[in-house]
């Protein structure tokens, strides 16, 4: 993509949908936390126009630059919250040497 002669648009997607649900289900069960517990929804604040279906469109990477997803949505979400779980640790870790 940067290294194309003329700059452009492009859709980085896998083409197949997944809703909040699934990546909230993923994410709290990658550090063993039922989601349940701590996700409520309030109809108060659903847009009443929400798109039911949303699907990326990555063809144009696909052709123009031969590009495929080499990585699952599960895979995705949990190397996410990994990177943030070890921020986290890294920040806490930064914390108490400055303590000391």
């Amino acid at each position: 993509m940067l290294q194309k002669e003329k700059p452009d648009d492009y859709v980085i997607a896998t083409g197949i949908s997944h809703s909040v649900q699934e990546l909230i289900e993923i994410a709290f069960g990658r550090v063993g936390l039922d989601w349940q517990k701590y996700v409520h929804r309030d109809p108060a604040l659903l847009r009443p126009a929400e798109v039911a279906h949303l699907l990326g469109d990555a063809s144009k990477a696909r052709t123009e630059l031969g590009w495929t997803p080499a990585v699952k949505f599960k895979e995705l979400i949990e190397m996410m919250v990994d990177a943030d779980l070890e921020r986290l640790a890294s920040s806490r870790g930064t914390a108490r040497a400055a303590i000391r």
